[in-house]
């Protein structure tokens, strides 16, 4: 059920026009490669609405943003909308400042998204309003640690009530809800929060994702999340011995996610549905 989705990725090679930040563009665009899927970066508002009009999905990150492409996202998202695209919200920091909070609050206000992708502290922010934020890491990463608090579900499930979209959370668990079940998925290494740009690559595949299975944007956001993990887990196996670090880490994270297969799928995928 979860690997033929990297197959179907694969099969169609969906256009994935990603707004994301500067920190994690080429990463992104690598591992929608990487994935089976076509990337295009476009965040100029005066080509915003055509770029979308020819992609299969949206990803809103908004990581770096500032006054030139905070429009690029209104325009693009509601050409989305209207078109019928599954669109992928990343609120990188929301909660660390005024101006990211808002926007999000804003985007999330004006658009439909399929699947809103963040860890605990950015779900928190956009869910209550406020939050903790320590840059891009979640305030307290121990919450996913434990067996699924009820506060934690509580928190996710009136998101998802109050915006329609599928859920992502990510941290040593992830946890995706959608409108009928709600997923966990144990796939994943440590090191992979020592690597900036996981989150929003995983965004990134999630769309690509969404695209291939448009009428179950939670099973695809489910798929996305522990084919991802199961790429951190192979890349950490084979950083054991190298003697490289973060930066060798990330390259084998892409790599493993070009060699991954739906056989090595099935055989890694540790998930919960209930």
């Amino acid at each position: 059920m979860f690997a033929g989705i990297l197959d179907e990725v694969r099969r169609i090679s969906p256009l994935v026009h990603c707004i994301t930040n500067y920190v994690t563009v080429n990463d992104c665009a690598n591992v929608l490669l990487a994935c089976g899927a076509s990337p295009v970066m476009a965040d100029d508002e005066r080509e915003a609405e055509e770029i979308v009009s020819i992609s299969s999905a949206l990803v809103i990150n908004i990581g770096t943003l500032n006054e030139r492409t905070i429009p690029s996202m209104f325009k693009a998202g509601k050409k989305a909308n209207e078109l019928g695209l599954p669109v992928v919200l990343d609120p990188v920091g929301a909660g660390a400042s005024s101006l990211r909070t808002a926007t999000a609050m804003e985007l999330i206000k004006e658009i439909d998204f399929a699947v809103i992708r963040g860890n605990i502290s950015e779900i928190t922010a956009i869910a209550e309003g406020e939050s903790r934020t320590r840059g891009v890491d979640a305030s307290d990463p121990g919450l996913l640690d434990r067996h699924l608090p009820k506060e934690v579900i509580c928190l996710i499930m009136k998101l998802r009530k109050k915006t329609g979209a599928v859920i992502t959370v990510t941290g040593p668990k992830d946890i995706v809800a959608g409108e009928k079940y709600l997923y966990t998925i144990k796939n994943g290494h440590p090191m992979m929060s020592r690597v900036s740009g996981t989150g929003c690559m995983l965004s990134a595949v999630t769309g690509a994702f969404c695209a291939a299975v448009p009428s179950d944007h939670a099973l695809a956001a489910a798929s996305a999340a522990a084919m991802f993990g199961a790429a951190g887990e192979l890349a950490f196996e084979k950083l054991t011995g190298s003697g490289g670090g973060t930066s060798t880490y990330r390259s084998y994270i892409i790599d493993e996610v070009s060699n991954m297969t739906a056989e090595k799928m099935r055989e890694a995928v540790k998930i919960e549905i209930r």
